[in-house]
Order: C-alpha cells, then sequence, then structure tokens
C-alpha cells in the first residue's frame, strides 16, 4: 500500500477529527451573525445564512492525500515538456530553417501557428474523452502521437522535405491538444485545496520549460551554415534527440501514469465524485459554460493575454534578428530568459493563490503589470541595448507567462462543479485563435511598418483585457464548496460534544 501524506481521519462519518486544543479545529459560528468565514489564507469570502438556507446539506466523504502525487504531475510536466519542445524547435532558427526547406516567413510562421489551428476542432472531442475516458487514456493517446510525430520528423532533415516535416510538426500538435487543459484537472484529482493551485501552476511549468528548451537547445544544435548538406547533419541529429526524449517519456507514461487515487484529495473532489455517479451530460457542461457571463469575459481575456505571449514567442527571432543581426543564439537566449521568467512568475502566483485565495484581484494586477511590460519592452527593443533587451524580456515573460495558471484556477472557482478539463480546454480554445490572428497580424504589421507597430498591437490588445478583466463578476465556488463542508464537519462534531458533555453532567449528577 502507498504510503499517505497527510492524512485525514474521519469518527464514524462526521467528518474529521480534531483534538480539543488543536488551533486547526474549526469554531462554529452563530448563523445569521457573524457568517462562516473561509478558513483559508487571507480570503474575505464569507457565507451568509441565506448561502447555507439555499443549498443543500453535503455528505463528507473520506479524503487523502498520497505521495505518489507527485510521481503523476512529475509524468505529466515530462510530457508536456517534450510537446511544447517539439513547438518551438523551429521557430527560434526560423531564418535557418526558411534557408534550408527555401521558404517564406508565412511557411514558417505556420509551423508554430499548426499547434493553435489543430487545437480548436480536435479540443472538444478530447475534453469528452478526459470527461466521459479518464486522465490516464487521454495522457497515453497524447503522449503517443507525440511520439509518432517526433519520429517522422526524423526523416525530414532535406531541402525537399518540407511538406513531410509539416505533416510531422502536424501530428505532435495533435498531441499537444491532450495536454494544455490537463494541468488544473490532474491538481484536482490528486492535490488537496490547500497546494491545487500550487500544484496546477508546476504543470504548466513543464510546458513552459520545453517552450525555453526549444529557444536553447536549436541554436546550439543547428549553426547557421551555408552548406546544406552539413546543415542537414545538424538539423537530422536535433530531430533524432527530440524523438527519443518523446519515447522515453511516452514508455514512462505507459508504465506509472494512474488515473486518479482511491480516494479524492478534498471534499471539493469529493462532491464531484458523488455528482459524477448521476447522469452528467457534456454537451449540457459545454452549454452551462458558453452561458456563464463571467467565464466568457474571463475566456476572451485569457485569449487576448495568452495569444499575445503566444505571438511573441513565435515571432522573437524575427524581431531580435531586424535589429540585432547576427544574434540568432542571443534571440534563443532571450526566449530562453522569457520562459524561465515566466516559469518563477507562475511557481510565485501559484502558491500566493493557495495561500489567499484572491483569484480576482491577482488576475487583475497580473494583467495590468503584463501591459506595462509589455509596453516597456516596446519602447526599449530598437535602442541597441542588447543588455537591456533581456531585462525587458524578463519581465515580460514573468507577468504574461505567470498568468496561465491564474486563469486556470479562476476558471475552476468561477464554474465549479463542471469538469475542470472543460473549461481549461475553452480557454484554450480562445487562446489558440487569438494567436493565430496575433501571430499573423503582428507578421504582417512588422514587414510592412516595422516591428514598433507590431508590439504597439499587443500593448492595445493586453490594455483590453485589463479592462474586462476588472468587470468579471467573482464568484468563488469551489471555495465555497470546501467551506460548507469544514462547517458541516464543525458542526457535526460540535453535536458529539454537546451530546457527551450532556451525558457527562447527568453522570455527575448521580454521583452527588
Amino acid at each position: 500500500m502507498d504510503e499517505q501524506d497527510e492524512p485525514h481521519k474521519w469518527r464514524d462519518g462526521l467528518g474529521p477529527t480534531w483534538d480539543d486544543d488543536s488551533p486547526d479545529r474549526p469554531q462554529r459560528n452563530s448563523v445569521g451573525e457573524e457568517g462562516h468565514h473561509l478558513p483559508h489564507g487571507g480570503s474575505s469570502l464569507t457565507l451568509d445564512s441565506s448561502d447555507l438556507d439555499t443549498t443543500q446539506p453535503f455528505p463528507l466523504m473520506e479524503t487523502r492525500l498520497y505521495k505518489r502525487r507527485w510521481v503523476m504531475l512529475f509524468l505529466f510536466c515530462m510530457y508536456s515538456m517534450s510537446s511544447s519542445f517539439m513547438w518551438m524547435q523551429y521557430g527560434i532558427i526560423s531564418d535557418i530553417f526558411m534557408h534550408f526547406y527555401g521558404i517564406g516567413n508565412l511557411a514558417m510562421d505556420w509551423l508554430a501557428m499548426i499547434y493553435s489551428l489543430t487545437y480548436i476542432p480536435v479540443i472538444l472531442p478530447v475534453t469528452w474523452l478526459i470527461d466521459n475516458r479518464g486522465l490516464r487514456e487521454v495522457v497515453l493517446v497524447g503522449s503517443a502521437f507525440n511520439c509518432i510525430g517526433a519520429w517522422i520528423k526524423t526523416g525530414t532533415a532535406h531541402p525537399s522535405m518540407f511538406a513531410m516535416t509539416f505533416f510531422g510538426q502536424f501530428v505532435c500538435s495533435v498531441g499537444n491538444v491532450y495536454i494544455l487543459g490537463i494541468p488544473a484537472k490532474l491538481a484536482s484529482l490528486w492535490f488537496g485545496q490547500q497546494e491545487v493551485s500550487t500544484a496546477c501552476s508546476i504543470g504548466v511549468l513543464g510546458n513552459q520549460l520545453g517552450i525555453a528548451l526549444g529557444f536553447l537547445i536549436p541554436p546550439v544544435l543547428v549553426p547557421n551554415v551555408e552548406n546544406l548538406d552539413e546543415l542537414a547533419k545538424h538539423i537530422r541529429l536535433m530531430f533524432y534527440i527530440s524523438a527519443g526524449v518523446a519515447t522515453f517519456v511516452f514508455l514512462l507514461v505507459i508504465i506509472f501514469f494512474q488515473e486518479k487515487p482511491e480516494l479524492p484529495p478534498s471534499q471539493a473532489q469529493a462532491q464531484i465524485r458523488i455528482l459524477s455517479r448521476h447522469e452528467y451530460s457534456y454537451t449540457a457542461s459545454i452549454v452551462r459554460l458558453l452561458r456563464h457571463k463571467a467565464f466568457i469575459i474571463l475566456m476572451i481575456s485569457y485569449g487576448l493575454n495568452t495569444g499575445c505571449i503566444y505571438a511573441l514567442s513565435t515571432l522573437l527571432n524575427r524581431m531580435i534578428i531586424m535589429h540585432y543581426p547576427g544574434e540568432e543564439v542571443n534571440a534563443g537566449r532571450i526566449g530562453l530568459t522569457i520562459i524561465f521568467s515566466g516559469m518563477l512568475g507562475s511557481l510565485i502566483c501559484g502558491i500566493w493563490l493557495d495561500k489567499t485565495k484572491t483569484y480576482k484581484e491577482t488576475t487583475v494586477a497580473i494583467y495590468v503589470f503584463s501591459f506595462l511590460s509589455m509596453l516597456v519592452y516596446t519602447c526599449t527593443l530598437n535602442l541597441g541595448h542588447l543588455w537591456l533587451v533581456f531585462v525587458t524580456s524578463a519581465i515580460v515573460g514573468f507577468f504574461m507567462a505567470g498568468y496561465l495558471p491564474v486563469g486556470f484556477e479562476f476558471a475552476v472557482e468561477l464554474t465549479y462543479p463542471e469538469s475542470e478539463g472543460t473549461s481549461s480546454g475553452l480557454l484554450n480554445v480562445s487562446a489558440q485563435i487569438f494567436g493565430i490572428i496575433f501571430t499573423i497580424s503582428q507578421g504582417k504589421l512588422i514587414d510592412h511598418w516595422g516591428t514598433l507597430a507590431g508590439n504597439i498591437f499587443l500593448c492595445i490588445t493586453l490594455f483590453i483585457g485589463c479592462v474586462m478583466t476588472v468587470f468579471i463578476k467573482s464568484d468563488l465556488r469551489r471555495q465555497k464548496a470546501n467551506m460548507l463542508c469544514d462547517i458541516s464537519a464543525a458542526d457535526s462534531i460540535t453535536s458529539v460534544q454537546d451530546e457527551g458533555a450532556a451525558v457527562s453532567g447527568e453522570a455527575y449528577q448521580r454521583l452527588s
């Protein structure tokens, strides 16, 4: 049997047990007086007596945290890292591949944009699979597609094989669809309420780490040489290395990745398991989400922010080379800086959300700083100081990439108990649509009017997203569900203790 981390003990099915003097024991408030406050971090979320009166009682279930939850998260991060590397391995050395295959800017950009285009029609059946077939099968199929696509690309290191390398990239892009909606789902299935946002942010880190490696490794493995035969050898080496890693990850997933723990990690997840026993309609869930006004606003604003970072990552090489010719390696390092700072931002934001539960406030703050940092990057890119580009890029990455897990977690809070995979999937549909639009639009603006016009376009987009985010009505439904369970447990335990005190009083009177 697996070892357990922080197990929750239960007494007579009434709830978790605490010692009488334990600081973790919940305090019972009088309904109708001060209300019940959420006992997490610094959140001001409360439930009034009207909330309790209109809410059905939550049956309490046994919960448990398993240590192997970290193994599941690590395996997913490995799979996500491999897939996102496949996405970025062309873009950062786009000028080299354009020379090798004899193609133009637009064809080169489509090697990255095919990931976004594939995502839009494929995500709906994939989210259906997550809800109906489970997480393990989805991760298994996705890693298989990623592995197959990687091996297809190993045979395309020839100037006449652009069509085949594009097909291999398309197969990899199908595997990527199985990734983007999983972090929030995996975090909810395996992690407790005090670590779920941190786990989601770590899940996003895997994707960002793969992008970082996609910025760093290709310029090192594929130098800018004129001889096509020599260049083909370098490209072939890169493709074989990426295929070997994808195969290794696929085997790890087959052997070790599990569907979900035997017992739920939190009461909110326990309630979803109860609901899943009844009839569930995937189509009805989609309809409910598309009628949810706050979620629709978040979906659009999330798409605007993430679409900007997609466009910036895809076109980074072109922008850097225009102002700093011959700096392909430093262009990769700048991309690496963006991603590493974004990974730091994601992790800090995840920990912050677990501590404070201030989802809307954090989302608005990150959005505002994303806009301001992009504005600074736009104004300093053409000053001729490469070190300054590194600094401003790091700030942009910290906030724009750090926004990704915050958006996922905010959506889960707004839409609970809808499937995390469905809400995350719809957010990513928006991101992919805007990613395609922004990449093409910014590319055209750069070609005709330069990088300043293209980056101003992204700044305007981020400002619109800021305004939209302010108007999202925050309703932390998952936190309310956990709170109601805590209240039920506290009330049940208090009732048992009151009955015990009454019995002890009668016995004392008899002895007297």
